[in-house]
């Protein structure tokens, strides 16, 4: 049977403490700092210094709930410009209309001479003008060869 080994100190008895040992550090109650509890992750309560506390949430800019038009005005201001450019163009096509019918109905030669003289207004500023036609033609050649190269003629 093995007795239990003696009882050893480990510093003599009347010797002075050595350099290593330093007194402990004690925080009293009143020094110790608040415990706030802040929601984790999972919305758990959790204790926290309060000087480690994530700041308070900046309160959310309030939204504009106003609602929007169900047609943009810009393309209804479009479309009423389109639709009065049509109504302006079928009324300027039928007032031409009734004008042609009226001088086609005027007798004979009147009515032919009327015409011809319309027609003649409207062709009279082309008659002045030469017309001029001009034709370019361009060819670009590529040749490509091995290795990559390749030769290019404008």
């Amino acid at each position: 049977m093995q007795l239990p080994e003696p009882y050893q100190q480990h510093t003599q008895v009347g010797q002075p403490l050595s350099t290593y040992t330093q007194p402990a550090h004690i925080e009293l109650y009143g020094e110790r700092e608040p415990i706030v509890y802040v929601p984790n992750a999972y919305g758990e309560m959790v204790p926290m210094r309060k000087s480690q506390a994530p700041g308070p949430m900046a309160a959310t800019q309030p939204r504009d709930l106003t609602p929007l038009p169900l047609i943009d005005p810009l393309a209804a201001r479009m479309a009423g410009a389109g639709i009065g450019a049509g109504a302006a163009g079928a009324g300027v096509g039928w007032g031409l209309g009734q004008a042609f019918a009226g001088i086609a109905t005027m007798g004979g030669a009147a009515g032919i001479a009327a015409i011809a003289l319309l027609l003649l207004a409207t062709k009279v500023p082309a008659l002045g003008r030469a017309s001029s036609t001009t034709h370019i033609h361009n060819e670009t050649h590529n040749y490509n060869r091995t290795f990559g190269r390749s030769t290019t003629n404008l």
